[in-house]
């Protein structure tokens, strides 16, 4: 199947969702000005780019429930295609993209009244692009303005995004096999930053967590990436347990750990790796035995994921592990927090495990798609919350089905405080892996980067 019909088949798939006289708006991302006369790498949008395979700025989608698809774009411009580059233009976009039509993107307001009288639904993603709701608002009063001359408003506004969600939620063969490639190149970066840790100590170098960065950024480019797929964390020694650690400047010290979550986006689909690796290459006793735990942890996990079972399987299967962990390596007192499945019950284990084992991957790090299986969706119970006191309402998790990606991503943050042993204090640990849904479990396509503490000893000693 060739790229041009897979954007050809998905337009298909929505127009067929819309219902009679539907017709559906996606718009592309907008161009970020950084300062005062530059702007943020462009990044297009998700939804629009998974309809189009199209990745120009200023740019709209039409789909219509007979099958139509009309697109908007930047016109041609000889002079600022000087300054900022090609531009497909309307006139080649037909052939080149597959779509019915094409008109300049500065002709929007104009035709969409026109295109939205007789229409019964609008589709469009809600929420996402600020001041789309209110541009429709004012397209419809323009199709309102016409009644008198027998044109009909939609009734209805409707969320897109309910469509779009269910269908990016199932990778295809093309989607899995590029986000194979993405973790082969962001696993190839993990490896050199480990390797450049290690020399850099054993040199007696001042190493800092940026040097760490820049080796994931050059493997990442190396490999063809056209970016990361978000803003690296290179957290050593006790940066490790802030989850979402932003700065980089930290020494790397001999002894610390050191945590890398960091992962490539590659034709507009990430890869997501977290590996915790010695700085010096040689875990310390308290260090292997908390990184064992959570590797035990995350063996459990992999092993609950598999299509048939439920997305909480593995953080249930993970947090199993933990509690009972937490208790043998003594970060819990049971006289105080009970036996395993009290800290279960009581979730003693969020003073060290404070996240869940894992979320959709796709076109973006942290994936569209429902975690509720639909169809139970009214199956609602409650439960109130030991920590917050706040009562929760449970529905069925999503089964899980092949072609499904997911993260597994089991951790410890230890933090001092009372009662937690001093030779555990600072130390901050995630395992993280790419998983794609398989009828017999789950392929880890994350793998090119070793996770077995003896294997990362070795790398690093090479």
């Amino acid at each position: 199947m060739s790229i041009f019909s897979i954007y050809a088949e998905r337009r298909a798939l929505v127009a067929a969702q819309l219902g009679k006289e539907g017709l559906a708006l996606i718009p592309t991302a907008p161009e970020r000005p950084r300062n005062r006369d530059s702007d943020f790498l462009y990044r297009h949008d998700s939804y629009f780019y998974y309809l189009t395979g199209f990745r120009e700025p200023n740019a709209c989608l039409v789909i219509t429930a007979d099958g139509g698809s009309t697109l908007f774009c930047a016109p041609k411009d000889s002079e600022r295609e000087i300054w900022d580059g090609f531009r497909l233009g309307p006139d080649a976009a037909p052939a080149e993209l597959g779509v019915q039509a094409a008109h300049s993107s500065a002709e929007l307001d104009a035709r969409l009244p026109k295109l939205l009288e007789n229409r019964e639904v609008v589709w469009y993603p809600f929420a996402i692009h600020e001041g789309l709701e209110a541009r429709v608002g004012g397209w419809l009063n323009q199709v309102r303005a016409r009644v008198r001359y027998g044109a009909l408003c939609p009734r209805e506004q409707r969320d897109l995004c309910v469509v779009l969600d269910e269908m990016r939620l199932i990778k295809d063969g093309h989607e899995q096999d590029t986000m194979r490639r993405a973790a082969q190149i962001s696993a190839r970066g993990h490896v050199r930053a480990m390797k450049l840790a290690a020399r850099m100590l054993r040199e007696g170098k001042d190493v800092r967590e940026y040097h760490l960065d820049a080796e994931l950024m050059h493997e990442f480019r190396l490999g063809g990436s056209q970016s990361p797929a978000y803003n690296s964390i290179v957290a050593a020694g006790s940066n490790a347990c802030v989850l979402h650690y932003r700065s980089d400047a930290a020494p790397v010290r001999d002894g610390d750990l050191v945590l890398i979550d960091a992962g490539c986006e590659l034709d507009s689909y990430a890869s997501d790796i977290t590996r915790t690796f010695p700085a010096n290459g040689r875990f310390s006793g308290p260090q292997r035995a908390l990184y064992e735990l959570v590797l035990a942890s995350q063996e459990a996990a992999v092993a609950a994921t598999r299509a048939g079972a439920r997305f909480t399987d593995p953080h249930d299967a993970t947090v199993k592990v933990l509690a009972q962990g937490m208790l043998d390596v003594g970060l819990l007192d049971k006289n105080r927090v009970g036996g395993a499945q009290d800290v279960i019950d009581n979730r003693s284990y969020m003073q060290f495990y404070m996240h869940r084992t894992g979320h959709w991957l796709g076109m973006d790090v942290h994936d569209c798609g429902s975690y509720v299986e639909r169809a139970q969706a009214s199956e609602v119970t409650e439960r109130k919350d030991p920590l917050s006191g706040e009562v929760i309402k449970n529905r069925p998790s999503r089964i899980l089905r092949p072609g499904m990606v997911l993260t597994i991503e089991p951790g410890i943050y230890v933090r001092p405080a009372e009662g937690v042993p001093e030779q555990f204090h600072h130390i901050g640990i995630r395992i993280e892996d790419d998983a794609i849904v398989t009828e017999s479990g789950c392929e880890l396509i994350s793998r090119g980067v070793p996770v077995k503490p003896d294997e990362i000893e070795a790398l690093m000693r090479s």
